[in-house]
This record gives structure tokens, sequence and C-alpha cells, in this order.
């Protein structure tokens, strides 16, 4: 049994062998207050660690490739557009397949596998860029393993949202999404400096770094971390979602949102040596870091203002910082390239926040009576579920993003690709517009 003073029958939590927990309840306040909240922080933080790995993992070719002529690979630019462009594709495949790990073996437990298996793109990559003779086949497929990092952070958001009460979760599993964010920043900053440290180029240690880290997460997993029996997958909640408009056109806007944070995170140092070759590129990491740290602001203020309404504020910024680079890049003005990009950066950051916030607000306004306009108690049950395969759904769809973006770069150049870029922020802007605030809309009738 955990100790603890409460003395409510909920508040009563046993703990089976594989350290599984039974009567889990985080509604009962006696159960919260007693000895859920040190439980739920304590999954938490291991949690976020793993993730962190994982969204790490995901920016990990992002910060090598530039550096492959250096160590003698003489691969296309289209080819190196490939290798960052890989684990995006097999990510958002990823993050689907995670939703229903958590409900089918335990949060624990999937946490030190999920772990220990971003050990084999680590090895992989360590082992394919220490010769300059590796195919391209096999690199790709490499980089591919890569995707799942994207794959942790669904399993963690899962997993995460069974702990806290309903309260408290937006908080939770924002602080969750952002301390995942910052493997992306971290791995950026981290690899410059750990592959030329004690002179020459290294590039296997790109990935051997991973190596000690995984297994440390995998061990706090093992150690600290539970299972819940109380967690069960709504599969259903899935096709239901499917089948409601809501979902597709949250989906499109999540990957110009977080879709552009993890493209623009992975591409912005090919780019950066693309086109001024002169500046280090151990300043790559500013951008991804100020987008994971603005993350929960956006969802803050959405709470305040309403998902929509910052949502298209959020696409109004991402439409002027991609014109602007549109019209700049020519002028190779250093300081205007980074200051844009940054703008890109902090609005897709915020973005993330803002869509999330969305979702139940969209699904939740579904269940209005048309008439009365008051909740349908049967109604917002079923929104619920909508809203929870929505979630996963959006999620996966948007993490193509980080696919599109080096594609799109890859075909039409650079300033094309922001051309394309900023037509698709036109039309997010427009959808936001047309379906969630214009007067008639189901989110302007319910005023949220």
């Amino acid at each position: 049994m955990l100790s603890g003073a409460a003395t409510h029958p909920d508040a009563r939590l046993e703990i089976k062998p594989g350290r599984w927990i039974t009567n889990w309840n985080p509604e009962s306040d006696a159960q919260w207050q007693g000895v859920g909240k040190k439980v739920a922080r304590r999954n938490l933080g291991w949690s976020m660690f793993a993730e962190f790995l994982g969204f790490a993992m995901m920016g990990l070719w992002g910060i090598v490739v530039p550096r492959l002529p250096d160590a003698g690979f003489t691969f296309t630019a289209d080819e190196r557009f490939w290798l960052i462009a890989a684990p995006g594709l097999t990510g958002a495949f990823m993050r689907f397949l995670y939703t229903f790990t958590v409900p089918m073996v335990g949060g624990r437990n999937w946490t030190i596998a999920s772990a220990l298996l971003l050990m084999i793109p680590a090895s992989g990559l360590a082992f394919a860029v220490s010769d300059p003779s590796t195919p391209f086949w096999l690199l790709i497929l490499i980089a591919s393993l890569a995707g799942m990092g994207a794959g942790n952070f669904t399993s963690s958001m899962v997993n995460i949202s069974f702990f806290y009460p309903e309260r408290v979760k937006g908080a939770a599993l924002g602080l969750n999404a952002s301390g995942g964010n910052l493997g992306v920043a971290w791995v950026q900053f981290t690899v410059p400096i750990v592959i030329i440290t004690g002179g020459g180029l290294a590039l296997d240690r790109a990935g051997l770094i991973f190596i000690p880290l995984c297994i440390i997460a995998a061990m706090g997993a093992f150690f600290f971390m539970n299972n819940l029996t109380t967690a069960r997958a709504d599969i259903k909640s899935f096709g239901m979602a499917l089948g409601d408009r809501n979902t597709f056109i949250i989906s499109w806007l999540y990957i110009g949102t977080f879709g552009s944070y993890i493209g623009y995170a992975n591409t912005f140092a090919t780019l950066l040596r693309s086109e001024f070759p002169e500046v280090s590129m151990k300043i790559v990491f500013i951008g991804a870091l100020l987008g994971a740290l603005v993350r929960p602001f956006g969802g803050m203020l959405a709470d305040r203002f309403g998902g929509a309404r910052m949502t298209m504020i959020v696409f109004l910024f991402m439409c002027g910082g991609s014109l602007g680079l549109v019209l700049t890049l020519e002028q190779l003005n250093f300081p205007l390239f980074l200051g844009l990009f940054l703008l890109l950066f902090t609005a897709a950051g915020m973005g993330n926040g803002t869509v999330y916030r969305m979702i139940p607000a969209a699904f939740r306004a579904s269940a209005l009576d048309p008439e009365t306009k008051q909740l349908d108690p049967a109604r917002l049950i079923s929104a619920r579920r909508l809203a929870g395969g929505c979630i996963g759904i959006a999620g996966a769809i948007g993490s193509l993003g980080a696919f599109f973006i080096p594609r799109g770069f890859a075909m039409f150049g650079i300033v094309g690709g922001f051309t394309l870029f900023l037509a698709c922020y036109v039309t997010m802007l427009f959808m936001t517009w047309y379906f969630y605030i214009r007067r008639g809309s189901a989110l302007s009738i319910a005023n949220v």
C-alpha cells in the first residue's frame, strides 16, 4: 500500500508486482492531496525525460546532415534533404502507433521500452557516419528509425493524461510537451560542440551520446515510474473522430504550427550553412529553444482569449515571417534572416498550444443544443470522446510537417519553399476564421 494520511476509500492505492497501481482516481481530492500528487509528479518527471530524448532524436539528423560533406560524404542537396525529412515521415506513423501502447502494456513498461528502442537509431547513426562509403539507402533507413522519437511524445502525453485530474491536466500536459520540445534545442546546442571536442570531426559521437542517456531514462522509469490498471484505450474514439470534419481542419492547422516548428528546427542548420556559411552553427538551437519555451504561453493566452482567436493571430505572424523571408532572402542580411526565422519559431511554438486548446472547445461547441444554447449531457460525452480521438490523429498528421518542410525546400529552393509555406499559412488563417471565428460558426455561437 502507498502511505498517506487520506482516509477516503478511493485514497487507498495498492501497488502490485511490476509497480502496477490499482484504484487510481485523481479526481478524488482525498487521494490526490494524500499521495496522488506526489506519485503523479514523479511519473511526470521521468516520462518527460524519456520524451525529451525522443524529441532530441527527431532533431538529430537535422544537425548532423549539414556536416556530412565535412566528413567526406558526397550526397546531393536533394539526398541531404531526404535524410532530414525521413524521420518526419516515419514519426507520423509512430505517433499514431504509440497512442495505444500505454493502455496495452503500462506507462512505466512502455517508457522503459521506448527509451531503450532509441538506442537503435542512435547506434545506427554512430556506425553509419563513421564511414563515408556508407550507401545512401542505409543512411536513409537509419534516419527513418529516428522517427521512433516522435512516438515517445505521444506515449508520454497519453500516459501523463491518466495521472492528473481534469482541473490541472492542461497545465501538466503543457509542461510535459514543452519539456519534450526542449530536446530539439538541446541536441542542436550539444552536438556541434561534442563532435569537434578534442580536435577533428567525430560525427559518430552525435549518436553515441544518446546511449548512456537512454539507459538512465530506462532505469529511472524502472525504479520510479508506475503502471495504472485504470488506463484504458478508447480505440472507437479514433473512428468517431475520423467522421467529423473538425478533425481534418484541426489536423491541417496543426501541420502549420507543430509541423512548422519541428520542420524548421530540422532544416535551420542546413539553410544557415547554405546561405550564411560564415556564421557559426552553434547558434542554431536558439529557434527551437524559443519555440519550446513559448508553447505554454500559447496555451495560457488561448485559455484567456480563446484558442481560435489566438490561432488566427499565430498564423498572421507566420504569414508575416514567411513573406518577409521571401522578400529579403536575396539580400543575404543575416540579422534580418535570423529575426524573421525567430518570429516563425515563436509563432509556431505558441500555435502548438493554441491549436491544442481549440480541440476540446471545438467539440464541446458541437454539444450545444441549437435552440437552448445549453450543453446536452449525452452530446457532451460524445464530444469528449471525439476530442480524444482528434488529439491522437491531429498529433500524427501534424508531425508530417517534419517531412513536408525539408522536401519543400528540396523541390522548390529556399525562396520557393517559403512561398509555398506562405500560401499554406494563408489557407490556415482563412480556415481558422471561416470555421471557428466567423459570425455563425460553432465557436462564435459558443463564445469560446
